[in-house]
């Protein structure tokens, strides 16, 4: 596994906190979107199928770090659209940083030289830009429907890792997708340099154009159980082991969506990144009138039935890792010895 010390610290003491707190309910990560935008048009995201004038919306720089505040979460992720395609992400960045927030920047790279070599941002051990890389070449260019795109990705996490940032990579696998390729790509992005590599089945957005290729729970289980039963040393994943356990049928479960909560320009997302069901003003709104016993694979609602994303399940690991004897053996195992 590779996750710095300080970031892991960081969260364990954030957690056993909630944990002493009696906290039942609490967030791991924001999902900050501050717009839509994206300067690519990917077959299985839904983001922007929005129309056009909210497509030209954004977030103020003020508006996101009253979310981050609200939120309280130790851990922000600006997804979106394509997070560099925002006027004020230079700004923005520096305001998380400056409160020691650990900022994943999530990329598709495109612009990603062009920003660097502007000066927007600024190497520090609380911002990683995690590149959206669905594989090698001919895969990822496929993923993002526009060729020469996994090149302009490779030349960005290049750029960004000579001027000292950290650099992590955030892969989305659907149906159809090699093991063998896949361990190449693991290969390939080592050799590349960066951080450490962050691993997701897709989910079925209702606006994606491609809904015929998402991945089921079976299918997952196999898929990353030929990829990651025999991991070599040199591999480094930037996520819960218990996570990627869980994604090769490992551990049971259940879904955490108030772990990941997204604020966007609608306002806070119910129940979760993925699903749009409603919309809460207010981050104490949004945790205590959702129901959320009707979200999760137990529950029976059919969108969440072949759901196994990282932003449902990985807090639910880090949960786990932390709360339990058995799950903390299983991280500490994981993490000294690269074997899942």
């Amino acid at each position: 596994m590779s996750v710095p010390l300080s970031q892991m610290w960081t969260v364990a003491t954030y957690v056993l906190k909630q944990r002493l707190r009696r906290n039942r309910r609490y967030p791991l990560v924001l999902m900050l979107e501050p717009l839509f935008r994206c300067n690519l048009a990917c077959a299985g995201c839904g983001k922007i199928q929005y129309p056009g004038h909210i497509l030209r919306k954004h977030l103020t720089v003020e508006q996101c770090l009253a979310a981050v505040e609200e939120c309280g979460a130790p851990m922000v992720s600006i997804p979106g659209g394509e997070p560099l395609m925002y006027p004020e992400i230079g700004p923005l960045v520096a305001e998380l940083v400056k409160r020691r927030k650990y900022v994943y920047l999530c990329t598709n790279a495109i612009l990603l030289k062009q920003k660097l070599e502007a000066g927007l941002f600024t190497p520090s051990k609380y911002l990683s830009f995690s590149v959206h890389m669905d594989g090698l070449r001919e895969e990822h260019d496929e993923a993002v429907c526009r060729e020469g795109v996994y090149d302009q990705a490779i030349e960005g996490i290049r750029e960004a890792l000579r001027r000292g940032f950290r650099v992590t990579t955030n892969t989305t696998l659907f149906d159809g997708a090699s093991a063998i390729r896949m361990q190449m790509f693991f290969d390939e992005m080592m050799e590349l340099g960066v951080e450490g590599m962050m691993l997701s089945p897709g989910y079925s957005y209702s606006k994606a154009p491609d809904q015929e290729h998402f991945l089921r729970r079976q299918k997952t289980h196999e898929l990353f159980s030929k990829m990651l039963s025999n991991p070599k040393k040199g591999w480094k994943f930037n996520q819960s082991p218990l996570f990627l356990q869980f994604l090769m049928g490992k551990w049971d479960f259940e879904c955490t969506p108030w772990g990941n909560p997204t604020y966007n320009i609608f306002g806070w997302q119910r129940p979760c990144y993925l699903l749009q069901e409603g919309y809460a003003k207010t981050f104490k709104e949004l945790m205590e009138t959702t129901r959320w016993e009707g979200y999760g694979h137990k529950s029976g609602n059919e969108k969440c039935k072949d759901c196994m994303v990282h932003c449902g399940y990985e807090p639910t690991a880090v949960h786990h890792a932390f709360t339990s004897w058995k799950g903390f053996k299983a991280t500490v195992e994981a993490t000294l010895t690269g074997r899942l």
